[in-house]
């Protein structure tokens, strides 16, 4: 009886040791053969307790490592390069496992069934899968979610119907929202190891240098996406990512007519300050009642019972049970 295939992740992070171990507890509990580190800035706490874990792998990448990657060129200064040069480094590397999914330390999957049965159903000329995502939506302080729950939000795979489900959902931003989400809604993929010639991008997979086009979806998985958890830590982040990250200079827009997320958040601001960018924040990203509903209406809410803490209370019991 052949033995059931192994699945690892892997990560470039730059975020605090407890979120970090946070990631790779949660995936280590879900039965991950492999948790592959990329720390993009040293932290000793984070590299000594994954050290001391026997499925953890840690990389720092610091000068010597770039140099050795990139000889002149160097570390690149954006961090998306850097994540995929990372996640080829590890598939082509020695990741021990059969298959390796890059995905970022604030998204978690989340398997109906176990990861493994999933991907042995999978063609064996299958070279990569995707996992689509859903987005954490913050809690309502007047209304918030039961204990132990996150609510999250999808949307819809085929583009017609997402346009019209989000223009229904979002009334006010929804034109210029792909789905509604603020980050991707291309998910993460899962690709075969040991096949030459590929390559990991952040989305996708690649052999040859041609993308795996149309990788078959896994159903049965979901890729939990902590991208706006809370207004204060949204908008903490806001700047940075308006600049180089999520919703930097020359994203797509979501359609004709709408305005790219980096010109309407800009217009957002300029129009209404802080006030207008909390009137965003509360339509798109918060777990009101009025929202929750029309997101049940076409079957896009998702209360999830995540709960990366525990995890990292039983594989680094050093570092407990959360701060009160």
């Amino acid at each position: 009886m052949m033995r059931p295939p192994t699945w690892g992740v892997v990560a470039t992070v730059k975020a605090p040791a407890r979120d970090i171990l946070d990631f790779a507890a949660h995936h280590l509990d879900l039965g991950a053969h492999r948790v592959h580190v990329y720390l993009d800035a040293p932290d000793a706490q984070a590299e000594a307790a994954l050290r001391g874990h026997p499925k953890c792998r840690v990389i720092l990448c610091d000068e010597g490592y770039w140099r050795r990657r990139r000889k002149r060129a160097g570390r690149p200064d954006a961090h998306q390069p850097r994540q995929s040069i990372n996640a080829t480094h590890c598939l082509r590397r020695r990741p021990q496992v059969d298959w390796l999914a890059h995905i970022d330390v604030d998204e978690f999957l989340w398997p109906e069934t176990p990861l493994s049965e999933q991907l042995a159903a999978l063609p064996e000329d299958c070279l990569s899968a995707r996992v689509r995502p859903v987005e954490a939506l913050a809690p309502d302080p007047d209304d918030p979610p039961p204990a132990g729950v996150t609510w999250f939000k999808s949307c819809a795979r085929r583009q017609r119907q997402r346009r019209e489900e989000t223009a229904t959902i979002y009334p006010g931003f929804g034109g210029h929202l792909n789905g509604g989400f603020l980050s991707h809604v291309a998910g993460k993929v899962f690709v075969r190891t040991g096949v030459a010639g590929t390559s990991l991008r952040i989305h996708n997979a690649f052999r040859d240098g041609e993308m795996d086009a149309d990788p078959p979806d896994l159903p049965a998985t979901r890729l939990c996406h902590l991208h706006a958890t809370g207004w204060e830590d949204w908008h903490a982040r806001l700047r940075y990512r308006h600049a180089a990250g999520a919703y930097r200079p020359g994203i797509r827009p979501a359609g004709e007519g709408a305005l790219p997320i980096h010109d309407l958040l800009a217009h957002v601001e300029a129009e209404g300050g802080a006030a207008g960018l909390r009137a965003f924040f509360a339509e798109v990203c918060t777990a009101t009642p009025a929202l929750r509903a029309r997101l049940a209406a076409h079957d896009r809410l998702h209360a999830i019972p995540l709960d990366p803490a525990a995890a990292r209370a039983r594989h680094f019991p050093a570092w407990g049970a959360p701060p009160d």
